[in-house]
């Protein structure tokens, strides 16, 4: 494999900055802020419960249980990183916090076609994160600024066999974009700081089933598969700052072509719902998820500024997570519902490989949401989840690029809403 040179070095810091997020509520760079209903129970029961239109999402079958209704919502998440014990070749500071504050929307239409099928529609964000570390960050030769995208649009529909057994299937339509802006100093005798802006989009299409089953009058059974989705993107690097000292040829300013493959992984969803009595309902689920997809990153660049080096590779090696949530409801009078849920969800990442651009840990999530619905038709959904991560190190050295070790210690906060209308 030929060495990689600094533009597709900075190519190469990319997908790992845009896909790691240790900020969001789902492990990797998953995100699971599409719904506020089930995000009161720390997602407990996601594909077992129906609650609204978001089973489109959560598992296609539920639209059985459901009449022609619509939800449609938004979560903000604020997070934090506590960076500790950092130390560096390069100077500067390291005052965390690089998620900006952040808004999810999602939205979901379902309406029955005859006594047997549904058919619904959803717009949600199932990946993605935002990092911006200071401008002046320790650790920039290896991580600094990234924004990454993914929006679903997802038609589906819905079969009910008999009182027992639902099916449900839906195709989505995937946009990805990222955007990088990366400030590293490779060689800090020879070159000044230098600064990369990388863009990258793509289409791809996956597919989401889910079956459902009524074990009993009180406890439904559900589980729901989401496929892998493969994207090619293909964006522009450009180098706007990078000069070369004591005769060292450096890579000239410009625009170069980039591109590179990337899998969001499959991921498998088992729950149980069960009423208690007529004031209680638990539920619990557990998600398994395909991280081990993500073993490395190969970047192409056939048109960079040198014609020796085309290609550069970085490990990652994830591991596949499972992940666990319980939760409960009660409802406390005919307008109201109270919910709270815990989960569990371990980290892909590993302790070689992690780096600033991953500093992930296991996450603990607690979680407490109310419904309220003033009339038959309408319901006001309100959802608020803490996150805690472990306490994990990173230990970075390359060369060309120096060190970088640190202790990192994440949280998030993150609230929801949620209007519900039925027809």
């Amino acid at each position: 494999m030929s060495k990689p040179n600094y533009l597709t070095r900075s190519l190469s810091t990319f997908v790992p900055l845009a896909l790691a997020s240790s900020q969001v509520l789902a492990g990797g760079f998953a995100l699971s802020e599409q719904s506020a209903s089930g995000m009161g129970t720390a997602f407990a029961g996601r594909s077992s419960s129906a609650l609204d239109a978001s089973t489109v999402f959560s598992n296609p079958a539920g639209m059985s249980y459901l009449g022609e209704q619509v939800s449609g919502g938004m979560a903000l998440i604020s997070a934090s990183s506590d960076i500790s014990n950092a130390s560096s070749n390069l100077n500067g500071s390291n005052d965390g916090d690089m998620v900006p504050l952040t808004a999810i929307p999602f939205g979901y239409y379902v309406k029955p076609l005859d006594e047997n099928w549904h058919f619904g529609i959803g717009v949600y964000a199932p990946f993605g994160l935002a990092t911006e570390y200071e401008n002046n960050y320790q650790g920039r030769a290896f991580a600094d600024q990234s924004d990454f995208t993914v929006v679903s649009i997802q038609p589906t529909l819905s079969y009910k066999l008999n009182e027992q057994w639902s099916f449900g299937a839906g195709i989505s339509a995937n946009y990805a974009e990222g955007t990088l802006s990366s400030s590293v100093n490779p060689l800090p005798a020879l070159f000044n700081d230098s600064e990369y802006k990388v863009t990258g989009n793509d289409w791809g299409y996956g597919y989401n089933l889910g079956v459902m089953f009524q074990a009993a009058e009180s406890t439904r059974l559900g589980l729901s598969y989401k496929s892998k989705v493969d994207y090619r993107l293909e964006g522009d690097a450009k180098n706007t700052a990078l000069t070369s000292q004591g005769g060292f040829v450096g890579i000239q300013p410009g625009k170069y072509a980039g591109s590179l493959d990337l899998t969001t992984p499959e991921s498998l969803d088992f729950s149980v719902t069960h009423q208690f009595d007529s004031r209680w309902t638990g539920y619990a689920g557990s998600t398994w998820t395909r991280w081990s997809r993500f073993k490395e990153v190969v970047i192409e660049s056939p048109n960079n500024a040198s014609p020796l080096f085309t290609e550069v590779s970085e490990a990652e090696n994830w591991h596949d997570t499972v992940s666990h949530a319980i939760g409960l409801s009660y409802q406390l009078t005919p307008l109201w519902v109270l919910r709270s849920g815990l989960a569990f969800d371990p980290t892909p990442t590993n302790n070689t490989d992690r780096s600033p651009r991953i500093p992930s840990g296991d996450r603990y999530v607690f979680a407490v949401g109310a419904g309220y619905s003033p009339t038959e038709n309408l319901t006001l959904d309100l959802a608020y989840i803490y996150l805690q991560e472990e306490e994990i190190s990173v230990d970075n050295s390359e060369l060309g690029k120096g060190y970088y070790q640190a202790d990192y210690t994440n949280s998030a906060h993150s609230v929801a809403a949620q209007a519900t209308w039925r027809f």
